[in-house]
């Protein structure tokens, strides 16, 4: 956690603006592979969480997006376009973020940016990009505000940044689709609710909260933690005490781990359920005794898609020695869903490379059968595909419980 916490392809333009205009000059390999020679270069750059705590979902994403931009060099999806590939590191916070995003904006050959992870980095970068008219596509994001507008919950949904889109589906949808899987299907009425504060999981336990009562739930309890805690003895002692039937947190993986564990060690034999945060191998080898925790995660299994096996088998091939995680094939559809955009706005520019505005209108109208399924964008910059999973800890590894579309 170094450098920046967003997933940033950055796009940028070296040489002359002609797709033609490079002619004959050699120009260094990309990164990202290809053998493009000639080539008006693009780079895609990746800002996530390379190091620290949640260096484990980072590494994927910035992987995914690299081999979506060795396949995109290798078929020349884009022709006389080479693309690149920029990671940077944000450590999942939003000030390094933000500076992130500055410096990406800075740099007149970024065209474009998949990222961030957190939705707490995504607010510090949104204007930032938005202003430059400098294209972004969360693989991750779970936010709803950040795509419709503070007052969303209210019904009043407007679109603060029109650069700004995401494959991943929103907390709208996540954490009422874990209350009915706890409350219908593993019959728990009454839960302990726990978030830590940050953006992503205080809203994530909030739209919990507001579809589990209205089914009829109870809730044991309420706290708030530290992102950062790690000693939650104080918290299991209140939900030994409450009756609780199973435990929602709104979180990430490097804290809901160690707080399942204590609860599993003080004798609360009850699961723990969290979002896509917590959904990560690194929460089970955190939490021994996680069999039968829960979390939801966006989308449908990976290895159970069609579309994906490709990306599977090349990913291997590839030889990244980090997992894709939870993210992977979202992050691999985010950087293709901008390369479309370039394809677009360049066939729309004779040919040329166009400015970052066209790309990022291109990027709105663009639909593809991606990794995760059909890719597309609805008014709000949202993704289409509102599917989501429900797994469960099984000896040691995440194993489907459940797949579906949420029901509002």
């Amino acid at each position: 956690m170094r450098h920046r916490s967003a997933v940033v392809v950055s796009i940028a333009v070296i040489g002359a603006l002609s797709l033609s205009a490079c002619g004959s000059r050699g120009e260094k390999k990309a990164d990202g592979g290809g053998s493009n020679s000639g080539s008006t270069t693009v780079v895609i750059g990746v800002d996530a969480p390379l190091t620290g705590d949640l260096s484990a979902l980072g590494l994927g994403i910035r992987n995914s997006v690299d081999l979506a931009i060795k396949k995109a060099n290798e078929s020349n999806e884009v022709p006389g376009v080479k693309f690149e590939i920029k990671a940077l590191d944000d450590t999942g916070k939003p000030a390094p973020g933000q500076q992130n995003a500055t410096q990406l904006v800075g740099d007149s050959k970024v065209l474009g940016v998949v990222g961030p992870l957190n939705s707490s980095v995504a607010q510090s970068m949104q204007q930032i990009f938005d202003d430059a008219g400098l294209v972004e596509v969360s693989p991750a994001n779970t936010g709803v505000a950040l795509s419709q507008g503070e007052k969303w919950a209210s019904g009043e949904k407007k679109r603060p940044f029109t650069s700004y889109f995401r494959t991943a589906t929103t907390d709208a949808v996540q954490g009422p689709f874990a209350a009915q899987f706890l409350y219908n299907d593993a019959k728990k009425t009454k839960v302990f609710l726990i978030d830590d504060q940050k953006t992503y999981g205080a809203g994530l336990a909030g739209t919990f909260k507001g579809e589990f009562t209205k089914l009829g739930g109870q809730l044991a309890g309420e706290e708030h933690v530290n992102p950062d805690d790690r000693d939650f003895a104080a918290i299991v002692t209140k939900v030994r005490s409450s009756g609780a039937e199973a435990v929602y947190y709104g979180g990430e993986y490097p804290a809901a781990g160690p707080l399942s564990l204590q609860l599993k060690e003080a004798g609360v034999n009850i699961p723990l359920m969290g979002g896509d945060g917590i959904q990560s191998g690194d929460f089970i080898k955190l939490n021994p005794k996680s069999q039968g925790d829960y979390a939801t995660a966006v989308g449908l299994p990976v290895e159970s898609l069609d579309t994906a096996k490709k990306f599977i088998a090349d990913y291997k091939t590839a030889g990244y020695k980090d997992a894709y995680e939870t993210y992977g094939g979202y992050s691999y559809d985010s950087a293709w869903a901008i390369i479309q955009g370039v394809k677009q706005a360049v066939k729309d520019n004779n040919g040329k490379v166009p400015d970052r505005k066209a790309v990022r209108d291109a990027v709105q109208k663009v639909t593809f059968d991606g990794v995760t399924g059909k890719v597309s964008f609805d008014e709000f910059g949202d993704t289409t595909n509102k599917q989501l999973t429900v797994y469960t800890v099984k000896d040691g590894k995440w194993a489907v419980e459940k797949s579906g579309t949420y029901k509002g």
